[in-house]
């Protein structure tokens, strides 16, 4: 079992900065592919960025230029820097880890972070 826990969201101004944390543990072998989503109210969820082992990354064309997710294989954890942050940048965000367990090698598996809220307004 795996549990992920994020951390650093709250209210900022547009045009402000966050970083938003979130760290895993458990029962990790390794991990394949490290994401964050965000969703709005009313909206679908969406995917923000993500990145894998080898170090590629992929961004939503949103937040391109804005946004950069890092991993840190040590902690088991995944960040997302978030720059010049704009009013539709308000949602919950969430955590999410492809990963192989240590008991079931040979298969990934998915898990998600509880959320943390965002907001960006004046």
């Amino acid at each position: 079992q795996v549990q992920l826990v994020e951390s650093g969201g709250g209210l900022v101004q547009p045009g402000g900065s966050l970083r938003l944390s979130c760290a895993a543990s458990g029962s990790i072998f390794s991990i394949k592919t490290r994401a964050w989503y965000r969703q709005a109210p009313g909206k679908e969820r969406e995917l923000v960025a993500s990145i894998t082992n080898g170090g590629s990354t992929n961004y939503v064309d949103s937040v391109k230029g804005r946004f950069t997710i890092s991993g840190d294989n040590a902690e088991n954890a995944v960040y997302l820097q978030m720059n010049s942050l704009k009013p539709e940048d308000t949602a919950v965000y969430y955590c999410k880890l492809i990963l192989e367990q240590l008991e079931q090698r040979g298969y990934t598996f998915q898990y998600w972070g509880r959320g943390t809220q965002v907001t960006v307004s004046s």
